[in-house]
């Protein structure tokens, strides 16, 4: 019919996950790379382009799961808390991911043993397939999921110069507000 949409348009024909999950297993990666060495929350957020208050969040979720350590202080850091090849990508997944699906509106039979049993079977294929590879699996193959070249950090302007760039902003949100 024309005019009509295809079923899956605008869809992607990729599975996804959220950022949470993909930044958690870079920071898995990035703590399999350190050989058992202490890296610093500091270090993991210039390294993998994350900011320090995401990577704190996934942290403290990660030592929760028990896939890291974390030490306090200032020769603190984080590590695994278990061989790289002891941690499946799946937990992490589980750990992670919501990995109940239910579509709204679903009632009675529909719900029960319709639908939603489809989704949670085909959630629960893909975490399977997820459990045959370990954090040892994703070093091995350079998949993408290990550290980026950290960007040049921006130097701020500092004295006269940033007063100057503070004062030209101000004046730009005046006349903006003015029109």
């Amino acid at each position: 019919m024309l005019g009509s949409p295809s079923p899956t348009a605008g869809a992607s024909d990729a599975m996804r996950l959220t950022k949470f999950t993909g930044h958690a297993i870079r920071i898995l990666v990035d703590c399999a790379q350190a050989d058992g060495e202490l890296v610093k929350v500091a270090t993991l957020s210039n390294r993998l382009q994350i900011t320090q208050q995401n990577v704190f969040k996934i942290v403290n979720l990660l030592v929760r799961a028990g896939f890291i350590a974390s030490m306090r202080g200032r020769n603190g850091g984080v590590r695994l808390a278990r061989p790289a090849s002891a941690i499946r990508i799946g937990d992490v997944v589980r750990a992670t991911e919501v990995t109940h699906m239910e579509v709204e509106g679903a009632t009675g039979a529909l719900r029960d043993r319709g639908v939603n049993r489809v989704l949670d079977d085909a959630l629960g294929a893909f975490i399977e397939v997820l459990d045959q590879h370990t954090i040892a699996d994703m070093l091995k193959s350079g998949s993408g999921f290990a550290a980026k070249p950290a960007k040049p950090a921006r130097r701020e302007k500092k004295g006269p110069a940033r007063a100057a760039q503070l004062k030209s902003s101000a004046r730009l949100r005046r006349s903006s507000q003015t029109l």
